[in-house]
Formats: C-alpha cells, sequence, structure tokens
C-alpha cells in the first residue's frame, strides 16, 4: 500500500476553493461561481496586493540582514560571555548551564516574537548543539535552546510581522494592537517552555535523556571575521547619514508624538529626540568594535522606532515598508556591499518568501468565491448556530482547535492567516468574542503544533541537522505541545472575562 503523503499547501487552497465554488450551487442563497475560479484567483490577488508587498519587503530586509552574518557574530559573543560567567560563586551555585540555557532561550524566544525567526534558527541549531553538549546535555536540549525557543516565542507573539501584522489586517484591527497581553503571554509562554527544558536537561545530567545515539557534533563554530577596518569607511558614512536624517525627522515630527496604549495615550515630544541620541551613541559605540554589531544595532532600533511609529504615529504598511527598506540598505551598505550585491540579497530574501506572499493572493480568492457566491453569510451563520449552546468559551476553545488542526497540514503562518481569519474575524463578532481574542487564538494555535507536524520543512530540516530521528523526537516532545495547547487556553480565557487593553 502506498504511504500517504499530505498535499502540496498549493493543492490543499485549490481543493479548497473548489469546494467553495460547488458549494455556491449547492447552500441556500448561493449565486454559482463555479466558471469565474480563476478570476477569483485575480481578485484575490488585487484585495490582498499591500500584505502581499508587506511580506516580501520584509522578507528581503532580513534576507539582507542575516547575510551580514551580524546575528551570528551576536549569538556567538552572547555565548561567549555567558560561559564566562562561571568565575562568578553565585553562577557556579545556579549551574552555568541552567544559565545558559535561560539566557538563549530567551534570546531566540525574543527573536521569534518580534521578527518571527523560524527558518533561520537551522543555521543556529549547527552553532548551539555543541554548545549544549560541551555543557554535558545532549542534541535535545540545543534544539529547545534555539529552535523550540524561538517558535515558543513566534506562538506569543507581539510584534511578529508573518503572524501579528497579517492575522490583524485581515481582521480590521490596528497594527500590533493588544501589545500588553501579548507580552504577558509571551512571559508565560516562555517561562513554561524553560522550566520544561530546565527539568529535561537536569534529567540528562543524570543519564535519564533519551539517548540519541548519534555521533559526536562538530566544534561550534568559531565567530565570523568582521570586515576590515579600511571596509569601514560607508558604516561610518551610513551612520553620519542616518543621523542626520532621524535629527530632521525629529525637528518636524517629534511635537506630534502621542504614544497610544490601549485607551490612554500619552503626549511624548521628547521621545524621539531621545531615541535619536541614544541611536547615534550606542551605534558609534558598536561601529568601534565591529562592524556586524553596528548592523545587529540597526536591526535593533529598527525594531524599536517601528513600535514608536506605530504606536506614536499611527504607522501602517507603507511606512513600515519604508522602514524595512531603509534597514536593508543600511545593513548592505555598512557590510561593504555594492548596489548589485544588496539588491541580489534582497531578491534571494523576497524569493525565499515568495511561496507565502503566493499563498496570500490565492486563499484570499476563496473568500473572493465565497462573497461573491453569497455564502460566506450563510456558512457562518451556521458555525454560529451550531456554537450557540457552548458558550464564548467553548467557542473560542473551538477556534483555537480549529487553528491548532489546520496547522498540521498547513504550517505557514501567513497562509493560515489569509484563509481562516477573513472567515473567524466576522464570526467572532457572531459569538461576541473579540476579534483580538481570535486572532491570539490564531496565534497559539499556529505556533505549538508547528513543533510537532512532520509537514513543517523547518522542523524536519533542524532534526536532520541535529540527528535526531523525528519518531524519537515525537516521543519526547508531545507531552510538551499538550502542555502548551492547554497553556495557551488558559491564556485565551482572560481574553473573555477581563477587560484587556486592545481586547
Amino acid at each position: 500500500m502506498a504511504k500517504f503523503k499530505v498535499p502540496n499547501t498549493y493543492v490543499i487552497i485549490a481543493a479548497v476553493m473548489a469546494v467553495c465554488a460547488v458549494a455556491t450551487w449547492l447552500v441556500p442563497g448561493g449565486e454559482p461561481q463555479t466558471w469565474q475560479v480563476f478570476s477569483a484567483l485575480f481578485d484575490g490577488f488585487s484585495r490582498q496586493a499591500g500584505i502581499i508587498a508587506f511580506v516580501l519587503i520584509v522578507g528581503g530586509a532580513f534576507w539582507v540582514v542575516n547575510s551580514t552574518k551580524a546575528v551570528d557574530e551576536g549569538i556567538m559573543k552572547f555565548i561567549g560571555r555567558a560561559q564566562r560567567m562561571e568565575r562568578f560563586p553565585l553562577v557556579r551555585r545556579l549551574g552555568v548551564g541552567n544559565i545558559v540555557i535561560v539566557l538563549v532561550m530567551l534570546l531566540f524566544g525574543l527573536f521569534g516574537a518580534v521578527f518571527g525567526m523560524s527558518e533561520e534558527t537551522i543555521a543556529f541549531v549547527a552553532v548551539v548543539i555543541p554548545l549544549a553538549k560541551s555543557l554535558g546535555y545532549d542534541e535535545i536540549v540545543g534544539v529547545c535552546m534555539v529552535y523550540v525557543a524561538a517558535h515558543v516565542g513566534f506562538a506569543g507573539a507581539m510584534l511578529n510581522p508573518f503572524t501579528i501584522g497579517i492575522a490583524q489586517e485581515m481582521s480590521g484591527l490596528p497594527l500590533f494592537s493588544g501589545i500588553e497581553y501579548r507580552t504577558f503571554c509571551w512571559f508565560v509562554l516562555m517561562a513554561v517552555a524553560i522550566a520544561f527544558v530546565l527539568w529535561y536537561a537536569s534529567k540528562v545530567k543524570k543519564g535519564k535523556g533519551m539517548k540519541i545515539n548519534t555521533s559526536e557534533q562538530e566544534e561550534a563554530v568559531a565567530a565570523v571575521e568582521d570586515v576590515p577596518a579600511a571596509g569601514r569607511r560607508g558604516a561610518w558614512i551610513c551612520l553620519c547619514l542616518l543621523t542626520a536624517v532621524l535629527v530632521l525627522f525629529s525637528a518636524f515630527y517629534a511635537s506630534e508624538c502621542v504614544i497610544k496604549i490601549g485607551q490612554a495615550s500619552y503626549s511624548a515630544p521628547w521621545l524621539l529626540w531621545v531615541l535619536t541620541g541614544m541611536f547615534a551613541l550606542c551605534s558609534a559605540l558598536f561601529l568601534r568594535k565591529s562592524v556586524r554589531l553596528y548592523i545587529l544595532d540597526l536591526l535593533m532600533f529598527t525594531i524599536v522606532f517601528l513600535v514608536v511609529g506605530v504606536m506614536g504615529y499611527g504607522w501602517y504598511l507603507p511606512e513600515i515598508c519604508a522602514l524595512f527598506m531603509a534597514l536593508a540598505v543600511a545593513a548592505g551598505v555598512s557590510a561593504g556591499y555594492s548596489a548589485d550585491k544588496v539588491a541580489k540579497e534582497f531578491i534571494a530574501g523576497a524569493k525565499d518568501i515568495f511561496s507565502a506572499a503566493l499563498i496570500i493572493g490565492f486563499a484570499a480568492g476563496i473568500i473572493v468565491i465565497l462573497e461573491d457566491g453569497k455564502v460566506i453569510d450563510t456558512l457562518l451563520t451556521a458555525m454560529a448556530s451550531a456554537l450557540k449552546d457552548s458558550g464564548r468559551a467553548g467557542a473560542l476553545g473551538t477556534m483555537y482547535g480549529i487553528q491548532t488542526f489546520i496547522n498540521l497540514f498547513i504550517p505557514s503562518a501567513s497562509a493560515k492567516a489569509a484563509v481562516t481569519m477573513p472567515i473567524m474575524a466576522p464570526f467572532s463578532d457572531m459569538i461576541g468574542v473579540s476579534r483580538q481574542a481570535t486572532v491570539l487564538a490564531f496565534q497559539f494555535g499556529d505556533g505549538f503544533t508547528n513543533m510537532i507536524t512532520p509537514c513543517s520543512g523547518v522542523l524536519m530540516a533542524v532534526l536532520s541537522v541535529a540527528r535526531i530521528p523525528y519518531e524519537k523526537w515525537f516521543r519526547w516532545v508531545w507531552k510538551f505541545i499538550l502542555l502548551l495547547l492547554a497553556v495557551g487556553f488558559l491564556l485565551l480565557l482572560p481574553t473573555l472575562f477581563m477587560n484587556l487593553p486592545g481586547f
């Protein structure tokens, strides 16, 4: 008997489109749309042109930054400093291994929460596993320090443009609204993940680990060589130009800064000036040490200005795209890239994320068929009727379960947001659940099972690098996934019964 293989995501979406087209003939009140399937694809791309451009630009910008090896150098320096802390008595008592696990997991969890680190973890697994083994742990601990931490952070993200950004845009919510409670969720989820990994790490120390039985890994990769001093001129010029631009921007717009947090607002005319000064000072200090640390500083301040722009000036997709385009150019110039090299790396990043952008357009075609075929209202009414006796908690839990189930077969967050949020958002209005809570259910449902589904290319690549058989990984991780799913549901409940900012 032939082994079952999960179809390609495009095939799944095409099948759903076909089913939706047939439904326009069968659902009462529908207007047949079978022959409009292919034109619906075009309409879908037209509707989501902004979010598609956003995904491509952000993906390209992060690729340029990653290509400079700035993140690699930052990680290596971070690990080196953590290991040197062993000279302190308190650190020795707590265990330098435990401290390294906590610090590395917090770092990658933050990466997952802020810019959706996922595929990038594959390379870091190869670096961190030798570190884990040198501390007396096994390959699973090394994978957890990077991959699991990033994906738990991804699930509890507060600024991830590929989950929250897309889902909120498709739900008609202000970008990155509800950040306060999401930050709390991130801390809770990271605490659970770190506690679980530390528990397992202690078992490994006692010889009770999973017994992966792989050959010894290569020694940790040395830190990459920095740009020669003679080639730093471009980075210094870049710093001076960026500082001048920020000074001009502050002179014209600092007085207009009004930070909005939930229902409260705070006038902060001083904020841009402070951030400009901090950027100039920190960047100069980092650049004196290393160009790559300066590029890492550029990435950090890009995130800071993104938050200030969204919360203080109401920035949306055009402004955020402009910010990341500037990051890509600045990082490339600072690394000594030619204009052709910057363009080449940016295109490579856009190409890498293109499948997600393409799926967004295709998935939007599903909604076009359902809306033009006059069946989406019928479907939403039927869903609401089926869940009317389950209460709001039951309905929210059902949406959470649906997102979790879909994620087993379509691990792409962008694809699921495009397919589910245009339906789930209006459905949540009908059952009395906030759209923000629905987005949070999407986040949790999208993130947790990424770490167990064999349909995830990132997971399978990470296990391949770590030389961990999937069946052994499954035996280790399934209890952890159930724990995360339960914690996720508990974190959803306050959105129903408490007055949370943005919810």
